[in-house]
């Protein structure tokens, strides 16, 4: 039985699969489509602050005490001229994708979130079918500019 826990706070983290779980998942299990170790753990040093403006919220799904999927919501702060959640990662065990826990997943996360999401995905990303079956539409290209420092 998998089920899905919601977590607002880091006492409810550490009491679920801690922050060192949740990194080690989204680093192996996003692949080729995420990011580093320390780019993840900033981006949930991001959920879990205080700041006006910041915040967010991460989904796990758990089987048998150990993660399903995870996804991982933030708050952009900037209601008036983007959408209010930004949906940074999202990854199924490689073990259990193609099974519909993705789907679930996203489905309680437009229920629960308050406001519009947004999220990027590469264009090679098998990924972006689930996005458009769950409501997703695409709207820009990003494009960015990358200083040499």
């Amino acid at each position: 039985m998998i089920r899905i826990e919601k977590i607002t706070n880091k006492e409810d983290l550490n009491n679920s699969a801690g922050i060192e779980n949740i990194i080690d998942f989204l680093y192996e299990h996003l692949g080729r489509y995420g990011d580093s170790r320390d780019a993840i753990a900033a981006c949930l040093e991001y959920v879990f602050s205080e700041k006006q403006g910041m915040g967010g919220e991460i989904f796990l799904a758990v089987s048998e005490n150990k993660i399903a999927a995870a996804a991982v919501i933030i708050k952009t702060g900037m209601r008036l001229y983007i959408p209010e959640n930004f949906l940074v990662y999202i990854a199924v065990h490689k073990e259990m994708r193609n099974q519909g826990l993705g789907s679930r997943l996203l489905d309680l996360i437009k229920k629960q979130v308050s406001g519009d999401i947004a999220l990027h995905v590469e264009f090679d990303n098998p990924a972006g079918n689930l996005y458009e079956r769950a409501g997703f539409s695409k709207k820009y290209a990003e494009m960015r500019y990358h200083k040499e420092e």
